[in-house]
């Protein structure tokens, strides 16, 4: 499946460069199988560049809660500023925001961090949205699901010439629930173990 996936960008390539990159996640992570010999995929292409329309949105979420215009807010302003955006951060994932940007316990964020945590947040969510763009492209049937007959019909699309045993070992990797196809969490997982979310 490599040959089909070179130089594939599943953050900012189409839904199908998307899909061939989930195909191939797909063949790496299926045991047994003769196509599962590829060592620690790594996320490759482009850096993810925010729009100016982007930009704009952080500097303005950012200056409501930097009243004073100084150039940093409170750390406790973090988790409603990131709302503000559109994002729903946890509260562990909160904490580990401030970890990694109040490294030395001021309890201020300056504008610069704010903008490379939000320019990280923007990007997983464009990589996450590519991947179920590709999900949909498997679903073709739009039953929420990824079948055998759908993932079949992918690898043929691809050029792929994987047996049913193969299809079949990689539609077992990913289904946690054993009904035998594989859900948007299963596939969204199944990417995230192979690096390519």
């Amino acid at each position: 499946m490599e040959a089909s996936v070179t130089g594939v960008n599943a953050a900012t390539g189409t839904a199908a460069s998307a899909a061939a990159a989930a195909a191939a996640a797909a063949a790496a992570s299926a045991p047994n199988t003769k196509r599962n010999t590829q060592q620690g995929r790594k996320k490759s292409g482009p850096k993810f560049e925010l729009t100016e329309a982007q930009k704009s949105d952080i500097k303005e979420a950012f200056d409501v809660f930097d009243k004073d215009c100084i150039g940093y807010i409170e750390v406790k302003e973090l988790k409603v500023a990131i709302r503000a955006l559109g994002f729903e951060p946890k509260k562990e994932e909160i904490k580990r925001m401030i970890a990694e940007i109040d490294k030395d316990g001021s309890g201020r964020i300056a504008f610069n961090d704010f903008l490379h945590l939000m320019t990280m947040k923007m990007a997983e969510k464009d990589i996450k949205e590519e991947i179920l763009k590709a999900f949909r492209l498997f679903d073709d049937d739009e039953t929420g699901k990824i079948s055998f007959k759908n993932l079949k019909r992918v690898a043929r699309e691809l050029g792929e010439t994987l047996s049913d045993e193969e299809l079949r070992e990689m539609i077992d990797e990913a289904d946690l629930d054993n009904d035998g196809e594989v859900n948007q969490e299963e596939f969204l997982r199944i990417m995230k173990k192979t690096s390519l979310y």
